[in-house]
């Protein structure tokens, strides 16, 4: 840990900069009579019309940026004494800006060094409104929402880091496009969101912690049972997670010993290369339990294909589909039995409701399996609650290509 802990400490002082996407990503632009919901602007420097679609190719600068991880980075966009705020740092400049965003993403030569595999997953752009007030014409605040992922290969076991949250943006009227970003404040959802669902800094000792915490070798696990069911993550929360599953086929089993369960899904998935984890669900209430084993996924832009399991014999075993969904997920090492499942979904929903998320009123316990059975290590569990419709993720957004 000491090693690490220099480490890190090192390439902040080299100048490598966290920021809420991973690393300050800074953006440019001098501050001119900035208030809270905007920056004030002369009614007569351009119509609300041309303002409008000055903003809304911005939005499209910004989603483009993201998912070609700012290769190229318009700068012509961004002002030259932009100022930056992150959990971890604070910074003024494009060049730095640029420059931090290179190294991550392994442009530079330091950056091949330390980093591989980061990519940003752009989840929503909103914001951006115009309005008029006695003070003059008004540019809201440009809020994006996303999940960073990179690969620290500088250490030896290559931990992946993963954080998720929002950036907000000012906007003002100015530079060659029309428009310019002067500000940009990170949030991540791990430390920086609150019970109402409001973001508020916090000193940047809890960052660097929530950052290096990330970074520690992890416990030899005991082997998966088989590939993963894929999902997005939506949100690195603290103590949670939040994650959109595709439309997925499932072998599933209406069982009453666990054991049974397994051995009769066994025999029926045989030949069909099932997939981890298996999602059992336990329903004290209609005393009716059942166990899945993921078989097939939606996959982007294809057909979505069931298996074929003509002629497969199965006690009570049925092929169904499971449309996507978003589900709250966390962890658990102990064994999966009741009291231990129970006490790990109330503290899902506790930590869920706490950052207002709205979850389903299923009395169901829905939990998983990851590795295989009798298998020696840590052992993996998850007990999952579904997200109701009404969530950040499925709320209407701006859609930009």
């Amino acid at each position: 840990m000491v090693r690490l802990h220099v480490l890190c400490c090192t390439l902040l002082a080299s100048g490598l900069r966290f920021h809420g996407q991973g690393f300050a990503l800074a953006f440019s632009s001098s501050v001119s009579s900035i208030r809270s919901n905007g920056v004030a602007l002369s009614a007569t420097e351009t119509s609300q019309q041309q303002l409008q679609s000055n903003v809304d190719q911005l939005k499209k600068v910004l989603a483009r940026e993201y998912v070609s991880f700012f290769n190229p980075m318009e700068r012509q966009y961004y002002s030259s004494d932009v100022t930056f705020q992150d959990p971890l740092t604070s910074l003024a400049g494009i060049d730095k800006y640029q420059d931090n965003v290179d190294m991550l993403s392994g442009r530079t030569l330091l950056g091949s060094i330390l980093f591989s595999d980061a990519s940003i997953n752009l989840h929503s752009v909103r914001g951006g409104e115009i309005s008029v007030d006695p003070q003059g014409t008004q540019i809201s605040d440009i809020v994006t929402r996303w999940t960073l992922r990179f690969c620290f290969k500088a250490l030896p076991w290559k931990p992946t880091a993963r954080f998720s949250g929002i950036s907000v943006y000012r906007v003002r009227v100015g530079g060659s496009e029309g428009v310019e970003i002067v500000q940009q404040n990170d949030y991540w959802d791990s430390i920086n969101l609150q019970s109402d669902g409001t973001y508020r800094a916090v000193d940047k000792s809890v960052g660097l912690s929530d950052f290096l915490d990330q970074l520690k070798p992890s416990d030899i696990n005991a082997p998966s049972a088989g590939p993963e069911l894929p999902f997005e993550l939506l949100r690195r929360g603290n103590g949670y997670e939040v994650r959109r599953y595709p439309q997925y086929s499932a072998a599933k089993l209406a069982y009453e010993r666990r054991d049974e369960g397994y051995s009769v899904l066994g025999s029926f998935c045989k030949g069909l290369q099932p997939m981890a984890p298996a999602i059992l669900t336990v329903d004290s209430q209609k005393d009716e339990k059942s166990m899945m084993w993921p078989l097939t996924f939606a996959r982007p832009g294809q057909t979505f294909e069931l298996p074929s399991t003509n002629n497969r014999a199965g006690r009570g075993v049925e092929v169904v589909v499971i449309p996507s969904s978003v589900v709250a997920v966390a962890r658990f090492s102990d064994a999966s039995v009741e009291p231990v499942v129970r006490k790990a979904t109330n503290l899902l929903r506790n930590a869920c409701e706490r950052d207002g998320l709205k979850l389903s009123r299923s009395e169901a316990l829905q939990f998983c399996q990851y590795d295989a059975i009798f298998s020696m290590g840590k052992r993996r569990g998850e007990v999952w609650i579904p997200l109701d419709d009404d969530n950040p993720w499925n709320q209407s957004a701006d859609t930009l290509k």
